[in-house]
């Protein structure tokens, strides 16, 4: 499956990322944050690496659910230096 992807910075450096399948809107729902796009036309597949905390399982279970998947604490990524 394609996926956008989508992000937006948490604390301490983090930031949660959203994927809808590509060309599908932020969903209402998740249009009241600020997400910047982060990568488009991404492949989910299963024998690929997570992407951005997203395995291919995890992600087609919650668009299955609801229409686009969100990255878990336990998945959120850190980019640069924690001040």
């Amino acid at each position: 499956m394609k996926v956008d992807v989508y992000k937006r910075p948490d604390t301490q450096g983090q930031f949660s990322y959203l994927a809808v399948p590509e060309g599908r809107p932020i969903p209402n729902e998740a249009t009241n944050i600020d997400w910047e796009t982060a990568d488009q036309n991404i492949d989910l597949d299963e024998n690929n690496e997570p992407v951005h905390g997203f395995s291919m399982e995890d992600a087609m279970q919650q668009i299955d659910a609801k229409g686009y998947a969100i990255s878990s604490l336990h998945s959120r990524v850190t980019i640069g230096p924690i001040v």
